[in-house]
Formats: structure tokens, sequence, C-alpha cells
């Protein structure tokens, strides 16, 4: 691996721990009472306290059964809203911020207090994570992938509650990001980051790949060298759990080198590590 690529690891690596401390930072903080809006915005102030000014999209909060998506039917639904935060209830935080023009997009679930239930459900993820690297190594394509996760959900009884996300994505492409004074945003997300996911679509549908992992014919195709924010979601009974971190996917033909996850000091990752 060269100096250079070996560099903007280390920046993408930075941003991704930058944005999981942040995560933390806001669990340790969430008391009954407070909205998704309200830990929106504390994920938002603690960001932007440390010099972030841009984001793939802005923080996402979800509390009890919106945990699991329970009901979502429009994009409009996955903003935070009122819903207050009460004893064991499970809630997700989903932040994509850039920063020194490198993006990270983290999922961070948690519980406030005890909850036997979601503490299953984060423990089975582990499978997950390593059935995904596994299968990337070995080529597989991207839709087949998605199929794999699907059946080992079903195998662990859960529902696959990505399917929920535009186009059922459980990942999506992401790059460098050119560092503007000014970086607005669309319907949450932002435009320098939508821009890049533009292009890639554009030549990818000329080459014949896809920047959207997801279960559909056009990613029917083997994984793209490059970073993928990867997010699959169980859900079962009106709770969910999810982690979201960057793969790394290399042309390398040597197997441990053509895939890895960019990090494995993660908060999730520590926890399967400290149970084991």
């Amino acid at each position: 691996m060269t100096d250079a690529r070996t560099a903007e690891l280390r920046g993408f690596r930075e941003v991704q721990r930058l944005a999981y401390a942040c995560a933390e930072a806001v669990a340790a903080r969430l008391r009954p009472g407070l909205t998704e809006r309200d830990a929106a915005r504390m994920q938002r102030e603690w960001l932007r306290a440390r010099g972030v000014r841009d984001w793939f999209h802005l923080p996402f909060a979800w509390f009890g059964d919106r945990t699991a998506f329970a009901g979502f039917r429009i994009p409009l639904q996955f903003f935070p809203t009122g819903r207050r935060l009460e004893a064991g209830m499970p809630f997700i935080l989903d932040l994509a911020p850039v920063h020194r023009g490198f993006t990270a997009d983290v999922g961070y679930s948690g519980c406030l207090g005890p909850n036997r239930l979601h503490g299953k459900l984060l423990a089975d993820l582990e499978a997950h994570r390593e059935l995904i690297l596994r299968e990337v190594r070995e080529r597989r394509s991207l839709r087949e992938i998605y199929q794999d996760v699907d059946r080992l959900m079903a195998r662990q009884g859960y529902a696959n509650r990505h399917r929920a996300y535009p186009f059922g994505v459980i990942a999506h492409k992401i790059d460098r990001v050119k560092e503007r004074r000014v970086s607005p945003h669309v319907l949450g997300f932002g435009t320098q980051s939508l821009k890049g996911l533009a292009r890639d679509a554009l030549h990818g549908h000329r080459d014949g790949w896809s920047p959207l992992w997801s279960p559909y014919r056009f990613s029917d195709h083997p994984p793209k060298p490059g970073l993928w924010a990867v997010e699959p979601h169980l859900g079962f009974r009106g709770t969910g759990a999810k982690f979201e971190e960057i793969l790394v996917v290399t042309d390398s033909r040597d197997p441990e080198q053509s895939a890895f996850w960019l990090d494995d000091d993660l908060p999730h990752v520590r926890r399967w590590a400290e149970a084991a």
C-alpha cells in the first residue's frame, strides 16, 4: 500500500473515530424525556465544536419502535421527531460528518437501561460483520451478499430493516469531499457529498456497477474497489439495532488485503470482544 493511500485511510479512520466519539458522548448524556430532535441537535453541536462544517447527512436519532422503522413508508419519516426517550428504550444515533475532506457514516445502537432483547440483537450483529467481510473477499456479487445477509437474519429470527432505507440499501460508497467555505445541504444531505454520489452513479451506470449496495439488479456485480459505509440493521417486534462503519475494498489478490474493515477499535467491536 502506498504512503499516499495509507495517509488517506488514516484520514477516513480519524473522522470515523470522531463520529463514534460523538455518538458515545451523546449516548452518555441521554435521559428520559429527551426527544429525537434533542439527540440530533446534541450530535450537531458536539461535532461543530470540534470543527465539523459539512455532512454526508445531518445526524439522525431514532427511539423506541422507530429503531425498527415501525410503520416507515416515506423518507420524511427518517428525520428526528418529538418522540421522547423512556427508561429501557432502545435508541440509534446515525451521523455522517465530513471533516478535512474525509467522510464517515456511522450508526450507534444503545439502550437507556437494561434490555435483554436489545442486547441479543447487538450480539447477533457480529455474525453479519463476519459474513460480509468473508463474502466480499470471495468477490461474491453485492446482490448475492445482500441475499445471504437476509438469510442469516431469517435464521436468527429477525427482520431486515435496512430494506426500509431508500433503494433498500445495506451500504453505499463514500469518497473524499472538497472542502468549501459554505457547505449547504438539501433535505439533510450535504450537496458536495450528493454530487459525488451522483457522479459515481453516472460512471457506474456506464461501466456496469452501482455506488448503492442493494437487493436489486443494478447491484448484481462484484464489490467495486473503494470505501463503503455498511449498515446491517436487525429488527424484532419494535426493537431495532445496527452498526455502520467503513469497509475498504481493494483490487489486491491477497485475500486479507482485498477487503478489510477500516478500524477494529469501535464500540460494537469492543463490546463483542469483552463479551467473548
